[in-house]
């Protein structure tokens, strides 16, 4: 007997939620506090946005470009795009004029969605995206009218969509026709395009919420703090709308104070942001332990960068709270492995101390994927926790060539080249060295920088860490450890010293400990290495082993 021979089409799965669960709300943060629509409206609002774009002249494969922050407009362009077959091309909005106009040039975009308050960002680009014919003004405050955006006609977002009806009959689409456009973050070279297909976004999504995935539940209520600029805010969207949980949006209102107030005031459950987003949290809430409720939230997710292992340990130990540590990039739509603390049957007798130690590993691969370790000849490594290689994967949601932009050195046969090295121990968990471009060589050795910034990170007084390799004459690089300190702690740089030594070798050792008010992040919330690399060279940075030390000296 045959099965039924149906396309993957993310229109099967995102009108779900709203079938199922249609008073389940949609809550969008607001200056003066929030804005609700439930699940039913807002799919409503998503067909009347598709029959818009429809008039407005937009056909399956053209894209519209979303200048938004998370909100419920951007779920409802998710939502339309998706079903009526045009491509949802995510601007980010930390990216500078010159990369942003490269992005929209490149991919052909007609139509841009902008909150109004990102339209100032948009200016510079007057004149220079002539693909660019409408821009669609989505603003918070009713009747605050749609200011003359200087790149394309504006009008109102409510206007636009205004009178057109409730359905949309979606089409029959190839389940390998485009979904979404997102770019990486151009921290080496011209931004890169990655093209995701219905069939690739709807494996994802399913194995998105699989339990020793996410475990994502139509209970959930989740705080997606991930830009959904940014490969798609993790998949998280899609899920939640394929289940109808509960979505809190907090649109530009990103501190770590009114992220914890959104939490406690609308219950989350499970929330997803870059370590650098709970190392936030965590201050706000030792500075007021009491003054917050989160009984109801279980899980948050980090990824983007390693969260440092004293960090997991602290949502454990001071909220209950399993921090899921996930690994991934743009070209792998974005997760490729997970790591929660319980993924066997053996994990359930472990004391917590070891599962916590799995937490901080990158994961297991996320079933439907491969993934191995390669040497500079593409030999295959052991798997035992000590070989360190490049980082290879494939499978149905994996890139397998750039946008307009043939990239062959990324790529071997049919595998990704990641960029990034690490190891896989006999367990089968990926545990992450480094990005090729950030590891140290010295003396012909690697050096983790990630390893020495979580092991800084988890000292007293200490708020964040950087580590950068500098040129050495004898020894080819050296690592020096940018560190910001909390407020009002004082920790001289030989007790950073004397505590990384419990740990790592002399010739480990960062060679200085500068202390500096902040450290550049990139677009997407990681530390920008590159950009502390050159603020150290515009200062004319020299090592102090370059004048009478080796290896600290």
């Amino acid at each position: 007997m045959a099965m039924q021979r149906q396309p993957l089409l993310m229109s099967r799965l995102i009108e779900r939620g709203a079938k199922v669960q249609p008073n389940a709300e949609i809550v969008t943060a607001t200056a003066r506090g929030t804005r609700r629509r439930n699940l039913a409206a807002t799919r409503d609002r998503a067909h009347q946005l598709a029959h818009a774009l429809a008039a407005a002249g937009v056909r399956p494969g053209d894209r519209v470009g979303t200048f938004l922050w998370n909100g419920s407009r951007h779920l409802e362009a998710y939502h339309a795009c998706a079903g009526m077959g045009a491509v949802l091309h995510t601007l980010n909005l930390r990216l500078g004029p010159a990369d942003l106009e490269y992005i929209i040039r490149h991919g052909e975009t007609g139509i841009i969605i902008a909150d109004a308050d990102t339209l100032p960002l948009l200016a510079p680009l007057a004149g220079r995206v002539p693909s660019v014919r409408r821009i669609v003004v989505a603003a918070e405050a009713e009747g605050s009218g749609s200011p003359d955006t200087q790149v394309a006609p504006a009008v109102d977002y409510e206007e636009f969509i205004a009178g057109h009806e409730t359905r949309f009959d979606w089409p029959e689409l190839d389940e390998n026709a485009p979904l979404g456009l997102c770019y990486t973050s151009g921290t080496t070279g011209r931004p890169k395009g990655v093209e995701y297909e219905h069939r690739s976004q709807y494996l994802h999504t399913m194995a998105l919420s699989m339990t020793d995935a996410l475990g994502l539940s139509g209970a959930d209520a989740v705080l997606g703090i991930v830009p959904m600029f940014h490969v798609m805010g993790w998949g998280i969207p899609w899920a939640a709308l394929m289940l109808g949980c509960k979505q809190v949006m907090p649109h530009r209102f990103m501190t770590p104070e009114r992220l914890v107030e959104l939490m406690a005031a609308e219950g989350v459950t499970l929330s997803a942001g870059v370590p650098t987003i709970w190392q936030g949290v965590k201050t706000v809430l030792e500075a007021e332990p009491d003054a917050y409720d989160l009984s109801a939230l279980s899980r948050v997710t980090c990824g983007g960068s390693a969260a440092p292992p004293s960090l997991i340990r602290w949502y454990q130990d001071a909220l209950g709270v399993e921090m899921i540590q996930g690994w991934g990039m743009t070209e792998t739509s974005p997760l490729a492995t997970l790591s929660r603390q319980r993924m066997k049957h053996e994990h359930r007798e472990l004391p917590l101390a070891e599962r916590l130690a799995n937490v901080a590993k990158a994961g297991q691969l996320l079933p439907g994927l491969e993934l191995d370790i390669f040497d500079e000849h593409f030999n295959r490594l052991p798997h035992d926790g000590e070989s360190v290689g490049e980082i290879l994967v494939r499978g149905p949601w994996i890139c397998s060539d750039y946008y307009k932009d043939p990239q062959p050195a990324r790529f071997h046969d049919d595998w990704l080249i990641t960029g990034d090295m690490g190891s896989i121990d006999p367990g089968e968990y990926l545990v992450i060295a480094d990005r090729s471009k950030d590891l140290v060589k010295s003396g012909g050795e690697w050096i983790s920088s990630v390893d020495l910034e979580n092991h800084i990170v988890a000292m007293d007084g200490v708020a964040s860490a950087c580590v950068v390799a500098q040129p050495h004459p004898k020894w080819d690089e050296r690592p020096v450890a940018l560190v910001v300190l909390a407020a009002g702690a004082d920790v001289p740089p030989k007790e950073i010293l004397d505590h990384c030594a419990t740990r790592f070798a002399k010739w480990q050792l960062p060679d200085d400990i500068l202390f500096v008010d902040s450290i550049p992040l990139t677009s997407t919330g990681k530390l920008d290495k590159k950009a502390a690399r050159a603020d150290l060279a515009a200062q004319h940075y020299r090592l102090p082993s370059l004048r009478d030390a080796e290896f600290g000296d």
